[in-house]
């Protein structure tokens, strides 16, 4: 939603539906969307933004609030799956450090409030990106690194107490390749031969091996089981050297029929959000950021 030149919240929610997309991510709870969501059918995961934590996790009242403003006033009309709390936070390294003490607080504040209202649908969690994982080579060795587990380990308590999955936000490193990089073909599903084998299990694709790490790590912990849901995944159409629209049409063409399929080590679908729907041509970071959308800001496909 970072654009000056974005279709509006209903134009957006019906493009979804003539497109026949039935599920949605939005990373806060933006009125106008969440308005234009009533009854459309569009199953929905609603983000708890990162500057929000700090005060829903101090304040009980303020996350009262905050699901009074953001899931009661639309639910059952506007039908919210999921709400992630924060989006990449990561413990000990990265610009979201700072906002790690209050993940599990707010998750926890929310989960009252969620349950106190009858809502018992609605699952709680957060959404990780990998750089928590410190091993991931072969797959099945996959485990957290020691320096997060004390961050990490009681939000695994808590999400196997809730029965909630964990998201996951899974991406390649789409700049410039050098000897040692992880080959192209593997990251785009188009590698014909197992590059990676594990025990009995093959890989052919980085996103297998990556979500089996997590599912490792997850096991590892020996807390209890645990789902993933794919929170993210996507391809940028420009702003780096593999950053192209054919590269971005392989890899996603591939990966929509692939997770259908699950992984070696879990063979069912893996609930899986394509990053994103349209450019933002406001959004900060690198050029690839402001290059994920599958569609134009005028609805043209790419």
């Amino acid at each position: 939603m970072l654009g000056n030149n974005l279709p509006s919240a209903r134009e957006v929610v019906d493009f979804y539906k003539a497109n026949n997309v039935k599920r949605m991510r939005l990373h806060d709870p933006n009125q106008e969307a969440l308005e234009a969501l009533r009854d459309s059918g569009i199953d929905l995961m609603l983000g708890v933004p990162n500057t929000d934590l700090h005060r829903l996790a101090t304040s009980a009242d303020d996350a009262r609030q905050w699901v009074e403003n953001s899931v009661s006033k639309f639910y059952p009309s506007v039908n919210i799956k999921y709400i992630a709390v924060g989006n990449e936070v990561n413990a000990v390294d990265g610009a979201n450090r700072q906002y790690a003490p209050h993940v599990l607080p707010t998750i926890q504040n929310v989960y009252r409030v969620i349950r106190a209202r009858g809502l018992h649908e609605i699952k709680v969690s957060t959404s990780i990106d990998m750089t928590s994982i410190r091993n991931s080579y072969p797959p099945s060795q996959g485990s957290f690194r020691d320096d997060v587990r004390s961050y990490f380990d009681p939000i695994i308590g808590y999400l196997v107490l809730a029965k909630a999955p964990l998201f996951a936000n899974l991406y390649f490193a789409y700049s410039r390749s050098r000897p040692g990089d992880i080959p192209l073909n593997y990251a785009s599903f188009t590698e014909p031969s197992m590059l990676v084998q594990d025990g009995s299990r093959g890989y052919r694709n980085l996103f297998d091996a990556m979500l089996e790490s997590l599912h490792a790590a997850l096991d590892g912990t020996s807390i209890g089981p645990v789902k993933v849901v794919v929170s993210e995944s996507g391809w940028p159409s420009a702003g780096a050297e593999h950053a192209t629209e054919d590269n971005a049409r392989t890899y996603l063409q591939n990966l929509i029929p692939h997770v259908n399929r699950g992984t070696p080590m879990r063979p069912e679908p893996v609930e899986t959000y394509l990053f994103a729907m349209f450019d933002e041509n406001k959004k900060v970071g690198q050029e690839t950021e402001r290059h994920f959308g599958l569609f134009y800001p005028n609805k043209q496909n790419k």
